[in-house]
């Protein structure tokens, strides 16, 4: 059977454009089909928020050669500084000591967005079906048929693969026949960025406190990113707070290592939950970014998490190829990407799950624990290149965009 596509992507954001442009060097047929218009307030790919670029993200953007029109807007993260309000311990790592310029880069959603979307129509074997969605799924051996709506009109598209990048409640995944598990965190992150009295040295700050973390990102023109996490019952009261009160508590909460904050801008909350995929991989369909998992945002790890989840794909996909020929939508492509993903992904599901909750405790037992824990952090050997490793995307086995090295 002839198909349209090699490849249909549900899901234009940040993950699916990135997945699109991973593989446009192997020269396959992909379309991308996204429902929400890039121009929509409500496309989170293309807005005021911050995410944190992991190392092995920026190694994988600049061996797509991206990074350099990236890294023009990108604020890198030099030290990372952790600890609890009220508490002794604290944690630090430094980008020096582990031998790298360094351990992150901190950049706007909405710069990020442009570069991979600008980049996106310069490639001829790319198509960009927005705004549309897909509305009903069906695969055989040879392919997989999707029924796509775009402005009332229907029609069906066929490909080789379909590949699920539509979020943490994707609905392509339930039309793949995946289930997921779901908890909600009965919590809100509000989001903004300020100014800081002092100069924030590129150094990153994630402070737990009683009402839930918070953490700061440096970003350009020395002004900071802040995700604040709240008890959802206490989110309303703080977003009707002026400027000068939201500030103060703010400012309570984090203490005066940064000086006094001043010029918050805008100020808005999304609710947070955990989601968990109960596999990755059917005939002819795979799920990649949040709609395989959904992460807490409490150690900035989701995007990168998904980035990883390109990167293996594409080195999946990109090996398979026989006699010039490739079929990304082989049984043996998906297994194999399936193998490789969820140690990675089960690892960090675990993790911030288990920060959440060991942060979130108020038992005294509890609270000694993570002070000798932060302690033991600084002072065992080995522990913080470990953790660092993982913070940075550097441990187990990596992809080969993930190592920095072009899939062509």
């Amino acid at each position: 059977m002839v198909s349209d596509y090699d490849i249909i992507i549900a899901g234009g954001g940040m993950i699916g454009t990135s997945f699109a442009l991973a593989l446009a060097p192997l020269g396959l047929r992909i379309t991308v089909v996204e429902a929400v218009a890039r121009a929509a307030s409500e496309q989170p790919s293309f807005d005021e928020r911050s995410t944190a670029l992991s190392r092995s993200s920026q190694r994988m953007y600049t061996a797509m050669g991206l990074w350099d029109e990236i890294r023009s807007a990108a604020t890198p993260i030099r030290s990372i500084h952790v600890s609890e309000k009220g508490r002794f311990g604290f944690s630090h790592i430094d980008a020096e000591e582990q031998g790298v310029e360094a351990l992150g880069y901190v950049v706007i959603n909405r710069v990020l967005g442009g570069v991979l979307q600008a980049a996106l129509e310069e490639q001829d074997n790319i198509e960009f079906i927005c705004p549309a969605r897909i509305t009903g799924v069906q695969s055989d051996d040879d392919s997989v048929v999707t029924c796509v709506d775009e402005d009332g009109t229907t029609r069906n598209i066929s490909g080789r693969l379909l590949v699920a990048a539509d979020g943490a409640r994707s609905t392509v995944r339930e039309m793949l026949g995946i289930s997921a598990t779901h908890l909600e965190y009965d919590q809100h992150a509000v989001i903004g960025n300020l100014l800081t009295e002092k100069p924030h040295a590129n150094r990153a700050f994630e402070r737990f406190t009683d009402a839930g973390p918070l953490a700061l990102l440096p970003i350009e023109n020395d002004r900071a990113s802040f995700v604040w996490i709240l008890s959802s019952c206490a989110v309303g009261r703080v977003l009707a707070l002026d400027d000068e009160s939201f500030t103060e508590e703010l400012q309570e909460a984090f203490g005066l290592r940064l000086g006094r904050f001043s010029k918050v801008g805008t100020r808005v909350a999304y609710p947070l939950g955990l989601s968990k995929a109960n596999g990755l991989i059917v005939n002819r369909g795979v799920l990649i970014g949040n709609a395989a998992h959904g992460l807490h945002p409490v150690a900035a790890q989701g995007f990168n998490l998904g980035l990883r989840d390109v990167a293996a794909l594409s080195d999946c996909i990109s090996e398979s190829r026989v006699n010039g020929g490739i079929d990304p939508g082989d049984a043996g492509v998906l297994e194999e990407y399936a193998s490789w993903r969820r140690a990675d992904q089960g690892k960090l599901v675990h993790f911030t799950d288990g920060i959440v909750r060991l942060f979130g405790s108020r038992l005294p037992a509890v609270r000694t624990l993570r002070n000798v824990g932060m302690l033991g952090f600084d002072v065992i050997p080995g522990v913080r290149t470990l953790f660092a490793k993982h913070t940075m995307g550097l441990a187990g086995k990596l992809p080969r965009l993930s190592r920095g090295v072009p899939l062509e």
